[in-house]
């Protein structure tokens, strides 16, 4: 496909899930051909080794295998986006290293998330990781993380240099308006598909997606509308999808698209513990939300 894209983490940057086989193994083989699928279906890259890939569960070969795997099926390093979160510091800038051995264009980074890091500890964090010499997105998540990127502190970590965009989990579309303000270079991206159209409307430059794995034609036209600002083709859409797209903010996002992937004719398949299979008013909900998607044409 074109790439269109001015900067490598700009556009619809999936964040992939793992196949998995059925004893748990990577199927590599599988993974290549998914990130060769999205592409074709209108996405401009990929987000390997993100919560979404399960990278708290794999070990340090299957993680590094994932990145040189998604390099290799994308055929063009810029289209890459490994994360590289860790419980340390230097352990983050070795995978970052990794990455950029590998020929990725950016890495996404969470902030310190072994225990809740003072605006100190933060700053050294992205500085050491920054030392790989990769461009960095930060991913801001205080809902699991406990550590809040504000406005402010992202103005202060890409005053330092260390940072070229960020991935917006909080949940709080006025932020955007904050950022921009405060920090008027540093590039937003929509971090959670249930705020997507609020956040394009309000400048978001790429998304971190998580449904795309599962319907990836209807996901591009609505990012590209919204971030045109066709609300005639984006609002609709976008209320379709919705009820699918607000799993990618719940606990158990990760066994939903997996779901909603198998429901779609994708192999999505398990995943590793401890998450479990969805079962009860969840597994019915996600298979809802999908079969409604799917019952209106939405692929």
């Amino acid at each position: 496909m074109t790439d269109t894209r001015i900067r490598p983490w700009h556009g619809i940057m999936v964040a992939t899930t793992l196949p998995l086989r059925e004893d748990l193994s990577v199927d590599l083989d599988a993974y290549a051909e998914h990130v060769r699928w999205l592409l074709a279906n209108g996405c401009d890259g990929v987000v390997p080794n993100g919560s979404l890939g399960e990278y708290q569960t794999l070990t340090d070969a299957e993680r590094a295998a994932v990145v040189r795997t998604a390099v290799e099926a994308a055929g063009d390093g810029s289209r890459v986006m490994p994360g590289v979160a860790a419980y340390g510091s230097a352990e983050s800038r070795r995978w970052a290293e990794q990455a950029a051995e590998a020929g990725a264009g950016s890495v996404l980074l969470l902030p310190p998330n072994a225990y809740r890091a003072d605006e100190d500890a933060v700053r050294a964090h992205y500085a050491e990781v920054a030392k790989a010499g990769v461009p960095i997105v930060a991913y801001n998540n205080p809902i699991d993380t406990k550590v809040d990127l504000t406005p402010a502190r992202l103005a202060r970590l890409h005053a330092d240099g260390h940072i070229v965009a960020v991935k917006e989990f909080s949940g709080d579309v006025r932020r955007a308006y904050e950022i921009a303000e405060l920090a008027p270079g540093l590039d937003l991206l929509i971090g959670a598909d249930d705020v997507l159209l609020e956040l394009a409307l309000a400048g978001a430059v790429g998304w971190i997606a998580g449904y795309p794995n599962a319907l990836p034609e209807s996901a591009n036209a609505l990012y590209r509308a919204a971030v045109a600002g066709d609300l005639a083709t984006a609002l609709p859409l976008y209320k379709s999808l919705h009820s699918l797209y607000r799993w990618d903010s719940k606990t158990e996002f990760v066994q939903a698209i997996k779901l909603s992937m198998d429901l779609a004719g994708r192999p999505g398949g398990p995943t590793r513990a401890p998450r479990l299979p969805l079962t009860g008013a969840v597994e019915a909900g996600v298979r809802a939300a999908t079969e409604k998607a799917l019952a209106e044409g939405l692929r």
